[in-house]
């Protein structure tokens, strides 16, 4: 007979509340119901959200901190807006540091934790075939967090959550048609592939490529402007 499970095997977590609020809204701007240069109006929020404003004040101050939302005194608070400048820098420094953590973790990483970012893949994968968009995108960004996690550099990691944490709505945006899409997919397959293999420098390449044609398949979809700081 097996023995009862634990409260702590079978209690869900629960997360703060204004963590939820922040992922809510943090949803709302990739999805683009809250677009650059849109307000952020606290009491739009309440009412969206139904909570009051202490949550939805810390959400703010949380997005802020991720560079998704500009703080302004003395003005409204909104969607950050970012030029093509600023979006080809971030996807240059991105390119570089996820070939790097390629690298280490095809001479450094278990087996076990391969195997969990091509887990995450597969679980991907299955969005794509039918056609979830954001469940795809969100697992597509936990399997670049896992491979610059999987490195244990706490630097690498810092500098790479922030800029990720940026570039969220842009990259999103970037897989809006089936070939770009599809692409973007098979790119991934390549990368996780190569991972497998532990083929450091085919895995390194198929990282780059892929930030590298993330630029090509979202340049034309920036609308230019200020970048609201």
């Amino acid at each position: 007979m097996k023995a009862p499970m634990s409260p702590q095997t079978t209690q869900i977590e629960r997360l703060p509340l204004h963590e939820v609020v922040a992922g809510r809204v943090r949803d709302l701007i990739i999805e683009g119901e809250l677009a650059p240069g849109d307000e952020v109006g606290e009491a739009m929020l309440c009412e969206l959200l139904g909570v009051s404003r202490t949550p939805i004040r810390e959400a703010i101050r949380t997005l802020a901190g991720e560079g998704l939302i500009v703080l302004r005194p003395g003005r409204s608070t909104i969607v950050r807006q970012f030029t093509r400048q600023e979006v080809r820098g971030m996807l240059d420094v991105l390119a570089e540091l996820e070939a790097m953590a390629a690298r280490q973790i095809c001479a450094a990483a278990s087996d076990a934790q391969i195997q969990a970012i091509a887990g995450v893949h597969e679980q991907m994968m299955r969005h794509f075939a039918a056609g979830e968009r954001l469940p795809y995108y969100k697992l597509n960004q936990r399997i670049h967090s896992m491979v610059v996690e999987t490195t244990g550099n706490e630097a690498l990691m810092e500098v790479h959550e922030l800029l990720q944490a940026r570039m969220k709505r842009i990259r999103y945006v970037g897989n809006g048609t089936p070939d770009k899409w599809a692409s973007a997919a098979g790119e991934h397959a390549a990368m996780i592939e190569a991972l497998r293999a532990r083929d450091a420098e085919t895995a390194a390449n198929a990282m780059r490529t892929h930030i590298q044609n993330t630029w090509l398949r979202i340049k034309d979809d920036i609308v230019e402007g200020k970048s609201g700081r």
